[in-house]
């Protein structure tokens, strides 16, 4: 383990390395070269203007739950599929922290009909590109992790290769610094800037049984009220069905991201989903009688 002192500080040297590593094995222009046989962008954007739903994430590990269940990760993207409520798929490419790498990506994007967000610590142009080459139909782009002149300049990169982008902002001045165009902003409750000890103490309250994460600050999502009128807003992070009453209720937000809530449910996937579905006046969780 390194010896940074933030959970983000310590996952961007494991970010740096595994780019160093991918860059080894594929060119940059090699890459370049896979973008004409890339399977077709699907618009993130449409699918999120259906009306309320989910971002449903597919993951292995997480540093602030450790492992998510093998059964529910391997059943997730039928299920995902399948499910009224979500709209996209958000799947996490960063091997260390999070159990799965880009190729992950493209096996799931072959099995739905959904858009795939490519979720990941991104910060250089041979991520976008490689995003796009194995598929990805959008990117997310980290407002903490990121200069606002370079996150224009790799925002213009998503939108030139046809994909989109969800930013995500952590605070107002984040807000005020986004790409004035970016039209799916989000805001995340988990708190990057902690210790990274904390989560490691997180990982050791989750395997006690504790409930409550010491990572996100739920409070966070007061900041929706300062994201762009004409934005698709969406709400990430430690959130579950409980929450979504007053989430509707209070319309800010139009889409949810949710992962660890669907990958560690002891029910399973589908109920997990029936249970977001409930909480959001949606009682039909699978499209297979249509």
């Amino acid at each position: 383990m390194n010896s940074a002192k933030t959970i983000l500080e310590r996952i961007m040297i494991d970010v740096q390395r595994e780019i160093e590593q991918a860059q080894r094995i594929r060119s940059r222009a090699e890459l370049e070269k896979m973008l004409a046989d890339a399977p077709p962008v699907r618009s993130f954007q449409n699918a999120l203007r259906l009306g309320f739903g989910l971002i449903a994430e597919i993951k292995v590990r997480s540093p602030s739950r450790g492992m998510m269940r093998p059964e529910n990760v391997a059943a997730a993207p039928a299920a995902y599929e399948r499910s009224r409520i979500v709209r996209a798929i958000s799947v996490l490419t960063n091997a260390t922290h999070f159990g799965m790498d880009i190729s992950r990506l493209r096996d799931v994007k072959l099995k739905t009909t959904k858009p795939v967000l490519r979720k990941d610590f991104i910060y250089t142009e041979y991520q976008v590109i490689e995003a796009r080459a194995f598929g990805a139909d959008a990117v997310l782009l980290m407002a903490n992790l990121l200069e606002p002149t370079r996150l224009q300049q790799l925002y213009k990169l998503v939108r030139d290769l046809g994909m989109e982008a969800l930013v995500e902002c952590h605070t107002r001045a984040e807000i005020e610094h986004a790409p004035k165009e970016a039209k799916i902003l989000g805001i995340n409750t988990r708190a990057f800037d902690l210790p990274a000890a904390t989560y490691d103490v997180a990982q050791a309250q989750v395997a006690t049984g504790a409930a409550h994460d010491p990572t996100t600050d739920l409070a966070r999502l007061e900041l929706g009220q300062y994201l762009p009128a004409h934005a698709i807003k969406v709400a990430e992070s430690g959130l579950g069905p409980e929450h979504i009453p007053l989430i509707r209720k209070q319309r800010v937000f139009d889409a949810v991201l949710v992962g660890t809530r669907l990958l560690t449910a002891p029910e399973g996937v589908e109920s997990a989903l029936a249970a977001f579905e409930a909480a959001s006046g949606q009682t039909c969780h699978s499209t297979l009688a249509d």
